[in-house]
């Protein structure tokens, strides 16, 4: 296991297949320079707590696993690095040095780059922050992050021409209620167990996300796709399905496996790591299989 400091964790076995699965949002370790004003454990509700256990199998599985160690509420690797939001700057953000700043409606929702809120109504900050300061952030936490990811991606690409990238995340179960209400018991609207993303069939092929679609419908799980999450940055970025760079996002629902109020694993935390790791075996059949097509294409 390759580790960087508070930054990363990599765990590439040997002879590693094509097939990565990363943990962006589920850091733990709050660097000293955060500086935040709101309460520690509002702050840590934003964690995607417990996601790189759920899916700590997947080397034994020939999988890659990259898990970022600082939280997302400091730098958010699953966003734009210009996705900055100004109303935070003390000052003027210096474009002639840093480039542009585009911050995105999730800026204007307080979860951009660098997150203002904790939840709405609770900013984190109490205090303006410097440019110094956000592009620290950004050399010492998000492009380590981004460079490791992409460094594996392109590895994998070019030791057999595809790869299938599973980005993992949580979303609370007040989040998981779809747009387009798919599954209404009585007069229920039921939130998603399971959401797919795959930025509109824009960043992995349909073979792959249809297999994991039915791989949790199976499982008993109410699954969409790109609804209510697509997948931002992280699915977007690197991926290039004609061309075999296949990144998909799945969202857990939390409500599943821990209790929401205390951030305490629920009873049921095992039984939903057994299916992660099915799911992780699944994805690795998947991935041997069509490695093999290809070569006897």
């Amino acid at each position: 296991m390759q580790e960087t400091q508070n930054i990363l964790t990599l765990q590439s076995p040997e002879n590693a297949l094509a097939v990565i699965f990363a943990s962006p949002h589920s850091g733990p370790i709050y660097p000293e320079d955060f500086g935040y004003s709101c309460g520690f454990d509002i702050l840590r509700m934003i964690e995607d707590r417990y996601v790189d256990d759920l899916f700590s199998q997947a080397p034994a599985f020939g999988a890659i696993l990259l898990t970022a160690l600082f939280p997302r509420s400091y730098i958010d690797a699953n966003r734009a690095i210009d996705d900055i939001d100004e109303s935070l700057i003390k000052g003027k953000w210096p474009h002639h040095i840093h480039g542009a700043a585009n911050p995105s409606i999730r800026s204007d929702s307080g979860i951009g780059l660098i997150s203002r809120l904790a939840r709405p109504g609770t900013p984190i900050y109490n205090r303006a922050l410097s440019a110094e300061e956000i592009m620290a952030r950004v050399k010492n936490y998000y492009e380590p992050y981004h460079n490791t990811i992409r460094s594996e991606l392109e590895l994998a690409h070019y030791t057999y021409g595809q790869f299938w990238h599973i980005n993992c995340h949580s979303m609370p179960s007040s989040s998981a209620y779809p747009k387009y209400k798919t599954s209404i018991i009585g007069n229920t609207v039921k939130p998603s167990d399971i959401v797919l993303g795959d930025r509109d069939g824009q960043s992995c092929s349909r073979d792959f996300l249809y297999m994991l679609r039915d791989f949790w419908q199976e499982k008993g799980m109410i699954v969409t796709i790109n609804d209510p999450f697509k997948g931002v940055e992280l699915v977007s970025r690197y991926a290039q399905p004609t061309r075999g760079k296949n990144s998909l996002q799945i969202e857990i629902n939390r409500a599943l496996y821990m209790n929401e109020d205390t951030g305490e694993k629920s009873n049921n935390f095992e039984n939903i790591k057994n299916q992660c790791t099915d799911m992780i075996a699944h994805c690795t059949n998947f991935a041997q299989s069509h490695l093999t097509n290809l070569a006897a294409d």
